[in-house]
């Protein structure tokens, strides 16, 4: 799936920015992961500080998509690490979104896949499989839709209610 640049997609639909159709995250994220640039449907996730559900996800077939976590901006403790990282990879998820930190930075710095974060954080989190999969999350000053597609690049991370073309 080719990458569209952020900044042009602003530059040319001033109308879908103006309509709500297509949001800008606010610039809160640090890159990690290989992938500087990804983008894919939007598989949402609501948790916190327990990332049960973040692995019964990551443990379905990705096809292309794009796990965006609403981990309520938690700084007390990771919800994806190295293990995370690799089974994203390896199941052909285009990239994870944490409302919240994650760590082991240097094996998700060697995932081929897009990691966006909050943080990074040495503590594991909880593990009782609380939350909700597939729910409406309110993350960096956007409402976000499960189904909708998200862009990401250097430059920041679209919100769109449809695919874009490149």
């Amino acid at each position: 799936m080719a990458s569209l640049a952020t900044a042009e997609v602003c530059d040319t639909n001033a109308a879908l920015l103006s309509s709500g159709d297509l949001r800008i995250l606010q610039p809160v994220f640090q890159s990690y992961g290989q992938c500087r640039a990804f983008s894919g449907p939007v598989v949402t996730l609501k948790v916190f500080e327990d990332n049960v559900l973040v692995r019964e996800l990551l443990e379905t077939r990705g096809e292309g998509r794009v796990l965006v976590i609403d981990g309520g901006g938690s700084m007390r403790c990771a919800l994806v690490g190295g293990n995370l990282g690799q089974l994203a990879q390896n199941m052909g998820w285009a990239g994870i979104v944490v409302n919240g930190c994650i760590r082991d930075v240097d094996e998700i710095n060697g995932c081929d896949i897009g990691v966006r974060a909050l943080a990074s954080h040495p503590l594991k989190s909880n593990k009782r499989g609380i939350g909700e999969k597939n729910v409406v999350v309110h993350i960096a000053g956007t409402i976000i839709h499960n189904g909708e597609w998200l862009y990401a690049d250097s430059d920041g991370i679209l919100i769109s209610k449809t695919e874009l073309s490149v």
